[in-house]
């Protein structure tokens, strides 16, 4: 299992345990070992569920209790995961989201699900180059994000999650046709203005998107009254095509802009103060927040920040906070989905198991 590094350094590199082994005997013949928990390695048990997953189960589960009870085993974890103790955390909702961290986990060390994900494809028009990020989410901690691009949009899915966003969720789009111009250095301390610039790009988005809306439903109309309607695709496809080539351009030419300065409004907060002072770009972009236990989810407007090919921020307009993101540069090995097709399939079959 990789972890991340604990929070909120996310710059510091991923941590390795690992979960158990096989130790292959002879032919169609091995013995299985559990490796979780702190008194060394115990009998387990592997089953190929189908293509591309599989299961542990361990066998000897107390093997994973400590004798000072629950209690010792929570003081354990918080320092293995959090590189902290109960007494560092003083806020009260801080300590709630950590326990619920802490029972949602330790219920599942008897048996555990493992899937196959696909790093993303990659784009010479792509902004920076797809990958898995670190990234910090408040009091849940460093999450693990894939960043992957389709077209005109950017997508950040959630590759662990916490008690409000289950894994696979979609956490941030980024419209790449939407940058956003930032204010100067001085007028970008007021959250006020950089709101305003904001929601003026999302009521701008909303009229586009009901305008194409609009458009689609007149073309299905002349299409169906239309004697060959066969002649009518064909220009909405190269129109569209067009459109596309122009949305790949704009984005190449944006892609290696002059940096500019950039700080973070009054009043957002930040868990890493560490966070790069210039910027590359600036998009438009959502965010999906929830209730505990995935209640109400909702989309929120944000600001994606380019800093640099390795880091990416994003501002969380109504909850007010920044997020930092840092890519992982393990070295992973046969990870390259076969094709576009199998990645988008794997994207859209985790989060069917998220929800």
């Amino acid at each position: 299992m990789y972890l991340p590094p604990h929070d909120p350094h996310v710059d510091d590199p991923m941590r390795f345990k690992p979960l158990f082994r096989i130790h292959l005997m002879e032919r169609k013949c091995a013995t299985v070992e559990c490796m979780y928990g702190h008194k060394g390695p115990h009998n387990g048990h592997i089953q190929i569920v189908k293509k591309d997953e599989f299961s542990t189960k361990c066998n000897q589960t107390d093997h994973h209790r400590m004798s000072g009870g629950r209690q010792e085993e929570f003081r354990t974890w918080l320092r293995e995961e959090w590189g902290r103790t109960l007494e560092d955390i003083f806020h009260e909702h801080m300590q709630e989201l950590i326990l619920m961290k802490f029972i949602y986990t330790s219920q599942y060390d008897n048996c555990l699900t493992y899937r196959r994900i696909y790093l993303p494809p990659s784009s010479p028009d792509d902004l920076i180059r797809p990958g898995l990020f670190k990234g910090t989410y408040g009091s849940h901690g460093l999450e693990i994000v894939m960043l992957s691009f389709h077209g005109k949009k950017a997508k950040g899915t959630k590759i662990t999650g916490d008690p409000n966003i289950p894994a696979g969720q979609q956490t941030v789009e980024i419209d790449l046709a939407h940058p956003l111009q930032l204010p100067d250095i001085e007028n970008l301390r007021d959250f006020s203005e950089l709101s305003r610039i904001v929601l003026e790009v999302r009521e701008q988005v909303r009229r586009e998107e009901q305008e194409r809306e609009q458009q689609q439903e007149e073309e299905g109309q002349s299409q169906q009254a239309a004697l060959q309607p066969a002649a009518n695709p064909l220009g909405g496809e190269g129109a569209e095509g067009e459109e596309t080539a122009a949305g790949a351009e704009g984005t190449t030419e944006d892609k290696a802009p002059a940096s500019q300065p950039f700080v973070l409004p009054m009043g957002v907060i930040s868990r890493n103060e560490d966070y790069p002072r210039t910027c590359r770009i600036c998009f438009y972009g959502t965010g999906l927040i929830a209730g505990h236990g995935f209640t109400s989810p909702e989309r929120t407007p944000g600001v994606f920040v380019l800093f640099d090919d390795d880091r990416f921020g994003f501002i969380w307009l109504e909850l007010k906070s920044f997020s930092l993101y840092s890519r992982i540069k393990v070295p992973f090995q046969n990870a390259e989905a076969p094709s576009r097709e199998a990645f988008d399939e794997m994207l859209k079959n985790i989060q069917s198991l998220a929800t």
